[in-house]
């Protein structure tokens, strides 16, 4: 059986796109020893970023120059494997929300970060990242195979 491939960066990291410092130290804060968190901060320097490793979740300010996040998102669409794409900002309203996601953004994150949110909109990006690489179904057919080989070698069949 082939095996899937799993990107080198299957480790939770996320990068963080923002010219303020504060949105990428407050990200460590929350996700502590759990995520690597990596500053970009603009797009300039999160597509250098991106050419080397491949990162499953961008967050990026909505606030970034020179650039937009609109620009960023237009940039990272063209990559072989995308990041999942979240867009920060302190106005946060619905109609961010509809831009974005109709735009192809995973989500929309209020400023100042709210824990329990970042760590849920995160955690539910990070399992997509993986259900698209396919971690959980091989390691499902990993663990069922040596069951199933059992239930032949007991029943001939």
């Amino acid at each position: 059986m082939k095996m899937p491939v799993v990107p080198e960066t299957a480790f939770h990291a996320v990068l963080s796109v923002s010219p303020n410092q504060e949105d990428c130290a407050s990200l460590e804060r929350i996700f502590k020893s759990r995520w690597t968190v990596i500053a970009g901060a603009n797009v300039a320097s999160a597509l250098s970023v991106l050419r080397e490793i491949s990162v499953p979740i961008v967050i990026c300010d909505c606030e970034i120059a020179p650039g937009t996040w609109r620009e960023m998102l237009d940039h990272i669409s063209l990559l072989p494997d995308p990041p999942l794409f979240i867009v920060s900002s302190r106005l946060a309203d619905e109609r961010l929300w509809a831009e974005a996601l109709n735009l192809g953004a995973w989500d929309v994150l209020a400023k100042p970060f709210d824990n329990d949110e970042v760590t849920r909109v995160v955690s539910v990006a990070w399992q997509h990242w993986q259900d698209r690489h396919g971690v959980y179904s091989s390691r499902t057919q990993q663990r069922k195979a040596p069951a199933n080989a059992k239930q032949m070698a007991a029943t001939g069949t």
